[in-house]
């Protein structure tokens, strides 16, 4: 049995039970997003979307990226694996020696790295933004705010990368409560830095009680996970061998990772940071409050259910099982589906409501929220394909192949590139987020064809196929019901779009999860089987 330390007491969960390790991440996960709600609802609050938080979305960028090219690459794809099949095969000595190896390399690359981009801050920030603050004449100025921001701020991939790697060792001894709490305290430091030092309550920092935010957040994120850490009796060392063998396989794991991430990240800069900046004042923050809107079914649906099936693919994939990693992945894309379409679909209709509930309220107005939530009908359509790639991705990283993924990762930003330099200059940021959308469907489409190829599941594929024409049937029924039902709605206001947010959800909701009962989808009609034998058990 696998414990979990919580305030007082312990909760035990079974290490094989894919369903407990699902719940626990996706409690942190939705946890962690309606805190990012909460955070980007405080944000606007303070600054709507001011070129002064331009500034602060652009600087938040080089050190998000520094976090997620080193310890996202390490957790994501390689460590998880490579530690399962050393602990299977050597002990877990040999575990934990691989575990101190490449947590002193991951800090240690990962201060290098800050110190390089404090150094060349302001060379950074204007390649990122060229046309940060330009249209409005305040160029120097807002590039000058980004670079003294970047600076603060880059504490926190230092204190994330440590962070990372644990939660890499923690998921990899099927760990997930405290790396799901990680998250939460990581936006509560944000939202406390949000609500405290912006001139609420006495002080006021401006956009760099953001930053100071940040960097609290990210020390909470690394230490709620240290009593899980020694709850498991790891022994940390300090180890800088590169030629351990296990550590070589990290990295030879890594490196296409690295590219894959940074490829990944390119195209969310290039989207919401380097056209944008080009489109004219407030148009960086109104496309990154969209997105921040649109990421999150993405990760509730997609990055939860991936995260928490990928140690058990690793172990299959280390057993040899490919019979059951084709089955687990499949099994989890039609749970991604079902849950993101209807999501996805909702979200897209119910994008103006929807943006004035969560965003319109002190600094943040209605033209605000009208260009905010044009871009978010557009980044919705991207959401299915977003999710999806989540699991197939790991499929690939689980066999141990991480260039097929990088690749297309690779190629989905050169047309989003390109779609982005065609688009943004007529179409503003409904271009942009249509780019994106239209690239990440082609990801996943070649990701999920190759996946198949590569493992022979035809058979698999088959299965899925029928289950998304019935899962789409169902979010087209929903759809019709909505496009139908939303324009006799003609009040306006916050009151009046909580009721048609709510009343939306509710209704639609109802009559997909009815329609998709009438069409016999599985997922539906086992959620229905297990909640009749939890109410009539005895």
């Amino acid at each position: 049995m696998a414990v979990w330390r919580t305030p007082g007491r312990w909760l035990e969960a079974s290490r094989g039970g894919l369903a407990a390790a699902t719940a626990i991440v996706a409690f942190g996960f939705l946890g962690s997003r309606l805190l990012g709600v909460a955070r980007t609802a405080a944000i606007a609050d303070a600054f709507g979307a001011s070129p002064e938080l331009d500034a602060y979305w652009v600087a938040f960028r080089v050190p998000d990226l520094i976090f997620q090219l080193l310890a996202g690459a390490t957790l994501g794809s390689a460590f998880i694996p490579v530690f399962a099949r050393v602990r299977q095969r050597d002990g877990p000595d040999a575990a934990w020696a691989l575990a101190s190896n490449a947590l002193t390399i991951v800090m240690a690359a990962t201060a290098a790295l800050c110190l390089i981009a404090l150094a060349l801050a302001p060379l950074l920030v204007p390649l990122f933004a060229p046309g940060l603050g330009e249209d409005i004449g305040r160029g120097e100025e807002l590039t000058a705010e980004a670079v003294k921001l970047t600076r603060i701020m880059l504490l926190s991939p230092l204190l994330l990368a440590l962070s990372g790697m644990l939660t890499g060792i923690l998921n990899a001894r099927q760990q997930f409560l405290l790396p799901a709490l990680a998250p939460m305290l990581y936006n509560l430091g944000i939202i406390a830095g949000a609500l405290a030092l912006t001139g609420r309550w006495g002080v006021d920092w401006g956009v760099e009680g953001l930053a100071a935010g940040v960097v609290a957040g990210s020390a909470a994120h690394l230490l709620v996970q240290l009593p899980g850490l020694a709850r498991e009796g790891m022994r940390y060392r300090w180890r800088f061998d590169f030629g351990d063998g296990p550590t070589r396989e990290v990295a030879r794991l890594m490196g296409p990772r690295v590219i894959g991430l940074a490829a990944a990240q390119a195209n969310f800069v290039v989207t919401t940071t380097f056209f944008a900046s080009r489109v004219g004042a407030s148009a960086i923050s109104n496309l990154t409050f969209a997105w921040l809107i649109a990421n999150l079914p993405v990760a509730l649906f997609g990055m939860s259910l991936a995260t928490a099936a990928f140690p058990r693919l690793a172990q299959q994939a280390a057993a040899s099982d490919g019979r059951a990693l084709v089955e687990t992945v499949s099994r989890v894309l039609r749970t991604v589906l079902f849950l993101s379409v209807p999501a996805a679909l909702g979200l897209a209709l119910l994008r103006e409501p929807a943006t004035t509930v969560l965003l319109e309220r002190g600094a943040f107005g209605a033209g605000d929220s009208a260009v905010t939530a044009a871009a978010l009908g557009f980044f919705c359509l991207g959401v299915v394909p977003q999710a999806a790639v989540e699991i197939h991705s790991r499929g690939f990283y689980a066999l141990g192949d991480t260039r097929t993924p990088v690749a297309l990762t690779v190629g989905a930003v050169i047309v989003n590139v390109v779609l982005s330099a065609l688009l943004w200059e007529r179409f503003g940021v409904e271009g942009l987020a249509a780019s994106l959308a239209i690239s990440s469907w082609l990801e996943w489409i070649f990701l999920y064809w190759l996946y198949a190829l590569r493992t022979g599941s035809t058979g698999a594929v088959l299965r899925d196929l029928h289950a998304i024409a019935r899962i789409a049937l169902a979010g087209a029924a929903m759809a019709l019901f909505l496009g139908v039902a939303l324009p006799a709605i003609d009040e306006r206001g916050v009151a009046a779009s909580w009721v048609t947010t709510l009343a939306g959800v509710i209704a639609g909701g109802a009559v997909y999860l009815a329609v998709a009962m009438l069409l016999r989808v599985r997922e539906v009609e086992e959620a229905r089987d297990r909640l009749r034998a939890l109410l009539f058990r005895r």
